[in-house]
């Protein structure tokens, strides 16, 4: 259930307020806001314009979908099981980003450094991912059908019990990747790197 009170979209743009659960954003414009710490939970941020927005340790469980996270900094975000879909994060930074079990269907992720990043059991179908740093990341139980990862580095990636039907790994590294229970039935395996 959203708040009923009239919101004062500059005094969230200038960081004033950090309490912002259960909140309707959609289709917002918050360019360049500062909501580093805010806490977003439960709130709509559907189609939210975020580019370039600081949201450094925010709490952003959450409806994003179809959000334009464009340079936006979300180092130390918590993300856990938002939803998504859809979502654009290019030239993000996105360092120790949490995004286990969140809804990442069809979202634009090409060349994101998500190095150590959670995203266990994260939907991850149709997202693309070309040419994004995955090393260490912890894609356990993900599903990766359809998503795009060629030319993504994936070195000690843990994917252990993820799906990867139909997945294009073109030109991936998965060096050291633990690879425990997966199958690459129907999986695109051109120039790929898997020892």
């Amino acid at each position: 259930m959203s708040k009923s009170y009239t919101l004062d979209i500059e005094n969230i743009r200038h960081g004033k307020i950090k309490d912002l659960q259960a909140i309707n954003l959609n289709g917002a414009n918050l360019s360049g806001a500062n909501l580093a710490q805010s806490n977003l939970t439960g709130s709509n941020l559907t189609g939210a314009n975020l580019t370039g927005a600081n949201l450094e340790k925010a709490i952003l469980r959450c409806n994003l979908r179809g959000a334009d996270l464009t340079g936006a900094s979300l180092q130390g975000a918590d993300l856990r099981g938002a939803d998504l879909r859809g979502v654009i994060l290019l030239s993000s930074q996105v360092e120790n980003i949490s995004l286990a079990g969140s809804f990442l269907a069809g979202a634009i992720l090409t060349n994101l450094d998500l190095c150590n990043a959670d995203l266990r059991g994260a939907d991850l179908r149709g997202v693309n991912l070309v040419g994004a740093c995955l090393q260490k990341a912890d894609l356990s139980n993900a599903n990766l059908s359809g998503a795009d990862l060629s030319q993504a580095d994936l070195e000690e990636a843990n994917l252990s019990g993820a799906i990867l039907h139909g997945t294009n790994l073109t030109q991936a590294n998965l060096l050291c990747a633990i690879v425990e229970g997966v199958s690459f039935d129907y999986a695109i395996i051109s120039e790929t790197i898997i020892q």
